[in-house]
């Protein structure tokens, strides 16, 4: 077994690998750039070297300087994660050269699975069930239209080189399918360096079910059971479980013998998935085979009680595989949430800032537990535009699916986050869902509940005003003295005292009333609505609400005026307003077309003089390796163009700007 390895990644996934790492006696190396100076993974390491720049592209792709890094350490191995390098396969033949052990597969294994449409002709000769589609190398964009009318509408263009959702479009018709085909090659020679594209029929209603495969050198390679990873936006995953719901034994034994089939088709070693898109039928095709860890490998090693880290590293190092695929058991069920930094009521759009608060539910780690965290970040800690927005995966298990939901529900509700927008909330609804709570599963689950998760009522006014007053109670009963001139608790000799709270909602200002009586006891007047009051906190964050005849125990997070309320029915924003500074504020801002996000200027949809209408898109940006589109604000003529196409702009710069 190795002694020394080096983690050539970031975040929570060298977190998860230095750890078993540690629990196996194995010392690691962590690279970083300077933006993760003071990261966890680092801290995480036994060494830390660091190799450029804050770009992925002047680090963590920069593998001269981790083979340089591997050999000034006397590390022996290379683990790189997932993203990055993991599927690179000139990297791993480098690793080879230099006489560094690559945890992974073999190149040709990564050069083979690597480009989509040679795959598909490697699955093809296997016998693995392909859908109809075009995977040639031909990519005039006439012969490409050609192919996708051939095939019959709706399509799915892929970028071959991709993953993770990236350079991917469903097109309905034929009228779409140019500009479809040209964002898509955009993203993927921005995202891969490479914009060939395969096309496939766009299955309808389908479930992503992928197999979990492992391979190892001595011939061998077995498959620890599916995961159901239906629920996605944009292409990327949000929920994933294990094992998929409704899956017959017969199903199971297919799906996995065609996994293993496509694995020894290309002489795989160590951890592999093999996805495949399901008609609701059961029928089944291959999709794609990613030659790497995955995200969503918790909750495999949730049901079978197994270490796949661990697994890899045995493998990697030439020992046979710890388990024969008959002794290979599954108990339970597990879902993983994966926690990012986006705004899903803006379209799913990526976060940057600190997090100022990042609270998370008692939880354990590694292989078995019912509440396991995988996180490479903490309070304090920012999430920069340069990486991946996960925060962090949430991982449930119970004896059933139902106390699997169970716990995921309780775990989101305790999870808290402030300081920027998370998905916190809308993990929590989609959880909830009909669809998913019935397991009614496919990859359009999230548009069939759009009501559910994007019109849902949030925190009742009532209970986030109630909060607020309570915070402001808790700070003034902590700073009060033993002078009863200084008190502020609304003594009066007679009658009742009454303080107002003005609140800002972020659909609307609010005033809230607070009296107290001369004979005892508080009321508050929320939006008209008189309500019996009491709390009990205990230091400025917990506090027990009494409103009427309902109990609610509610956290509060304050940062000047800016305070967060995290309930058991949800959670809310509310700044207060102190209406004398704030007199006169209008909407000087509003109307106005400002970057979201630090990026980069991708393409503008119009040009000066042009009459647009609010919703029309006006411009493209690149953040985070994903494309934006930036939607007209309101009516009006485009009056300049502040930017030029492949500008870097800076968050809440100003793109255009509009008249009229």
């Amino acid at each position: 077994m190795f002694k020394k390895i080096l983690i050539a990644n970031r975040g929570e996934i060298a977190c998860r690998v230095a750890a078993t790492a540690r629990r196996m006696g194995i010392k690691t190396v962590a690279v970083y750039s300077e933006a993760d100076a003071r990261a966890k993974h680092v801290q995480a390491c036994d060494e830390a070297v660091l190799i450029g720049g804050p770009a992925p592209r002047d680090s963590y792709l920069q593998w001269q300087r981790i083979l340089d890094a591997a050999k000034a350490t006397g590390a022996q191995a290379v683990h790189p994660g997932y993203g990055f390098l993991s599927e690179n396969e000139d990297f791993a033949q480098a690793c080879a050269d230099a006489g560094l052990a690559f945890i992974g597969p073999p190149p040709s294994a990564i050069k083979d699975m690597g480009l989509k449409a040679e795959s598909k002709r490697l699955m093809e000769k296997a016998g693995v069930p392909l859908v109809p589609g075009y995977h040639g190398a031909d990519q005039n964009p006439e012969l490409l239209k050609r192919e996708a009318d051939r095939i019959g509408y709706p399509v799915l263009i892929k970028a071959s080189a991709g993953g993770g959702g990236k350079g991917m479009r469903a097109v309905m018709n034929a009228a779409e399918f140019d500009a479809a085909l040209a964002s898509c090659k955009r993203e993927a020679i921005n995202s891969f360096g490479d914009d060939a594209v395969l096309i496939e029929r766009y299955v309808q209603k389908p479930r992503h079910i992928e197999i979990q495969v492992f391979g190892d050198s001595h011939g061998d390679c077995v498959y620890l059971f599916e995961r159901d990873c239906s629920v996605q936006r944009r292409h990327q995953k949000v929920l994933e479980e294990a094992p998929a719901p409704g899956m017959t034994e017969e199903r199971r034994r297919e799906m996995g013998e065609a996994a293993v089939a496509a694995a020894k088709a290309v002489g795989y070693q160590g951890a592999g998935t093999v996805e495949f898109i399901a008609e609701q039928d059961g029928r089944f095709y291959f999709m794609e085979m990613n030659t790497r860890l995955q995200v969503e490998h918790p909750v495999t090693e949730a049901i079978t009680g197994q270490d796949l880290v661990e697994w890899q590293l045995r493998v990697a190092a030439g020992q046979p595989l710890p388990l024969k695929q008959s002794e290979l058991r599954m108990h339970g069920h597990a879902i993983e949430a994966r926690i990012c930094a986006e705004n899903p009521e803006a379209g799913f759009l990526p976060a940057t800032g600190a997090l100022n608060v990042a609270r998370w539910p008692a939880h354990v780690s590694f292989t078995r537990g019912d509440v396991r965290l995988d996180a490479g970040v903490g309070e304090g800690d920012a999430i920069s535009p340069y990486y991946d927005s996960m925060i962090a995966k949430l991982i449930v298990w119970g004896e059933d699916r139902d106390q699997a939901l169970a716990r995921l529900d309780a775990a989101l509700r305790d999870t808290h986050i402030v300081g920027l927008h998370t998905n916190v909330a809308f993990l929590r609804r989609c959880a909830a869902t009909k669809s998913f709570s019935g397991a009614d599963l496919d990859t359009g689950l999230i548009e069939r509940e759009r009501a559910a998760l994007f019109e849902a009522p949030g925190l009742p006014l009532r209970v986030s005003a109630a909060a607020v007053v309570a915070h402001a109670l808790a700070v003034e009963a902590m700073q009060q003295t033993d002078d009863p001139w200084s008190r502020r608790d609304g003594w009066r000799m007679y009658g009742a005292a009454t303080r107002r709270f003005d609140l800002d909602t972020g659909e609307g200002r609010v005033q809230v009333q607070l009296s107290r009586r001369h004979q005892g006891g508080m009321q508050l007047t929320v939006a008209g609505e008189q309500i019996e009051f009491a709390v009990n906190s205990v230091g400025t964050e917990s506090h027990e609400l009494l409103l009427g005849s309902e109990r609610i125990a509610v956290k509060v997070y304050a940062f000047g005026e800016k305070l967060a309320v995290f309930a058991p029915q949800g959670s809310a924003s509310i700044t207060e307003i102190d209406p004398i500074a704030h007199a006169g504020e209008g909407a000087a801002e509003a109307g106005r077309l400002t970057a979201p996000m630090p990026g980069k200027m991708v393409s503008f949809l119009a040009q000066p003089g042009d009459k647009v209408t609010k919703g029309q898109p006006l411009a493209v940006m690149e953040a985070m390796k994903m494309e934006h589109t930036i939607s007209a604000p309101r009516d009006g003529v485009v009056a300049e163009l502040l930017f030029a196409v492949g500008d870097q702009v800076g968050d809440g710069a100003e793109l255009l700007r509009m008249e009229g």
